[in-house]
């Protein structure tokens, strides 16, 4: 898995760049942009994540937990909040609004229920006020 992640990245990293590009624009009312990833695996993502964010990863797979590690001592512009050993359709250690943005790349097609999942972005992402 670790690389096919590298190869991967090589890939696809401009458009990665491109698809992250705004993730700034999602900063909550704390100043600091809280993102949730689901199937976070080795941590593929975290090179195009905005310095400072805070990320809580979320996988159900405890073999990847290792990998996060060394994936966030790489990355050392992320603040890493923690590692949930969960499924992302069933997250109650996330509170409720407690995200500005929820990442899932290559999950959603190897998750039991799709609906689920989304029931559970859409709980955990924080509300936004359109004024």
């Amino acid at each position: 898995m670790l690389r096919f992640t590298v190869r991967y990245n090589e890939q696809m990293a401009s458009k990665k760049r491109e698809l992250f590009s705004n993730l700034q624009d999602f900063v909550g009312p704390s100043g600091k942009l809280s993102l949730l990833e689901l199937g976070c695996g080795t941590g593929a993502n975290f090179k195009f994540y905005p310095p400072g964010c805070s990320v809580t990863c979320s996988d159900p797979n405890p073999n990847f937990e290792k990998f996060l590690i060394k994936s966030m001592a790489e990355n050392r512009h992320l603040q890493f909040e923690r590692f949930l050993l969960a499924s992302g359709e069933n997250m109650p250690q996330v509170a409720d609004g407690s995200m500005d943005v929820v990442v899932c790349t290559l999950v959603l097609c190897s998750v039991e229920s799709q609906e689920r999942i989304l029931q559970e972005v859409r709980r955990v992402l924080r509300p936004i006020l359109f004024i």
